[in-house]
């Protein structure tokens, strides 16, 4: 060899030792994958800001549990480089890096390695502040949202001592440990929503989102974006950016459809394939999305009579009642009335900052007679609007008969406090009346009635020889 090709050797050993060197000033390190994203090396620049105090901690695992932002698995998978990327790195860091591919002499895909920009690169660095400013921004929104659709209900919510509710919070909580579709049943007003929330509450899904939409106000134009998300310029007006439908915001958390009878028949396939294959398609859009959710329904109809009358998909009806909720209506557990009224008068109270109240027997007389049609949800309304009306400490019968509304009736009266009846009386006699009142309506038909009264025809049987209407 020549003394020329001497000089030129040690020229270019020079050199390639100088690129290095000026290369490692620019970056924070680099780390080596094999072909399955597993870590095989770590620059020691890159172990000192990953905190990392041995090599040998991370050699063999997945680059995830270093990088959990990592996309080095992507590259193994696809052979792929990404020349530059932003990559997140805690809550308030983000990375400049290269990722490359890495391939034996047969083309064959054996690794990736990528390196890490220091932040100080002057021509970077205004981009990596506005892009960690913005995925801060977003952190902080993502945690507020995420706030926003907590449950505000737990078990110690569902208030009854009645042997219903004391079979319904068993089943609830049944219900919390598994991921099968969950049915609520029950009238308007009865704490549907309560119990979805508690059951959501309760499940491993807890830390998760719960969304909840009421078919019944959704028009039906609208049901799909609302559903299943819009994609991009879906339709004139659509943004830019894709709008996430329930499902999507739901993902890893419990979606609750409240009042699913409404759901128009048209929709009803659609919504069933979503719950057969855990995917949707948002409109306008050819992909398809994998989501995570467990599905809690609620109506006040009885979906088995749809079904019957062919107004509801038989397969989708099976597939949300795997675990069925009966909640009666308040007439029926009228043993769960004054815990309930106090336990509203007392969060009326912190509220609203008022003076404490009492309940007189003669008030709980009128408020057990009642038939509540509003359920519980009514209960709630009478006991708040009594509080604010009240000028005295002692909540009596006249302040809920000035409020109840009459329907044609008249309001239950107080008994007399020398001969007050017993609250199984004043129960008995509010249900004889109830089913008295159903079977006149619907003109002695059994069945029309048991509808009425939200209880079966075995049950309406048993009541009808209780009170001698057989």
């Amino acid at each position: 060899m020549s003394q020329a090709d001497d000089d030129l050797s040690d020229f270019r050993l020079q050199s390639v030792l100088a690129i290095h060197r000026v290369i490692e000033g620019f970056l924070e390190g680099a780390i080596l994958v094999d072909e399955h994203a597993a870590v095989q090396w770590i620059s020691p620049s890159y172990m000192k800001y990953l905190r990392i105090a041995r090599l040998e901690d991370v050699i063999g695992h997945p680059v995830e549990l270093i990088l959990p932002q990592s996309k080095m698995r992507a590259v193994v998978e696809t052979g792929k480089a990404y020349p530059i990327d932003l990559m997140q790195y805690g809550e308030d860091r983000s990375l400049a890096v290269t990722r490359l591919p890495l391939s034996d002499s047969d083309g064959r895909v054996i690794g990736a390695f990528s390196f890490a920009f220091k932040d100080f690169i002057t021509h970077l660095q205004p981009l990596i502040d506005r892009v960690t400013s913005l995925q801060r921004r977003l952190t902080q929104a993502e945690k507020a949202l995420n706030a926003q659709r907590r449950p505000r209900y737990g078990f110690e919510n569902i208030i009854g001592v009645s042997p219903p509710m004391i079979q319904i919070r068993r089943l609830a909580r049944r219900a919390a440990k598994v991921s099968s579709s969950i049915l609520i049943l029950g009238e308007t007003g009865t704490g549907k929503e309560m119990i979805a929330q508690a059951i959501h509450s309760a499940s491993p899904r807890f830390d998760k989102p719960f969304v909840a939409i009421n078919m019944s106000a959704i028009p039906e134009g609208l049901i799909e974006a609302e559903l299943f998300g819009v994609a991009p310029g879906a339709y004139t007006g659509a943004g830019r950016d894709n709008r996430p439908g329930k499902f999507q915001l739901a993902d890893k958390g419990t979606l609750f459809l409240d009042e699913i009878g409404d759901l128009p028949q048209p929709w009803q396939a659609k919504l069933l394939r979503v719950l057969q294959e855990r995917e949707v398609e948002p409109l306008g859009s050819n992909k398809l999305v994998k989501v995570d959710v467990h599905i809690i329904a609620a109506t006040s109809r009885d979906l088995a009579a749809m079904v019957e009358a062919g107004e509801f998909r038989e397969d989708l009806y099976y597939r949300l009642n795997v675990l069925q909720i009966q909640i009666p209506p308040l007439r029926e557990r009228k043993e769960d009335i004054e815990l309930l009224a106090f336990n509203f008068m007392e969060r009326i109270v912190h509220e609203c900052q008022l003076e404490p109240f009492e309940i007189a027997p003669s008030a709980l007389e009128v408020l057990t007679a009642y038939e509540w049609p509003g359920n519980v949800r009514q209960l709630a309304n009478v006991i708040e609007r009594a509080c604010i009306r009240a000028e005295k400490g002692v909540l009596t019968a006249e302040d809920f008969i000035d409020i109840l509304p009459r329907r044609g009736k008249t309001v239950p009266q107080p008994q007399e406090s020398s001969g007050r009846r017993p609250l199984n009386a004043l129960v008995a006699s509010a249900e004889q009346r109830a089913v008295t009142d159903a079977l006149q309506r619907s003109g002695g038909n059994k069945a029309a009635a048991a509808k009425i009264l939200g209880i079966s025809r075995t049950n309406l049987y048993a009541k009808m020889a209780k009170h001698g209407l057989a």
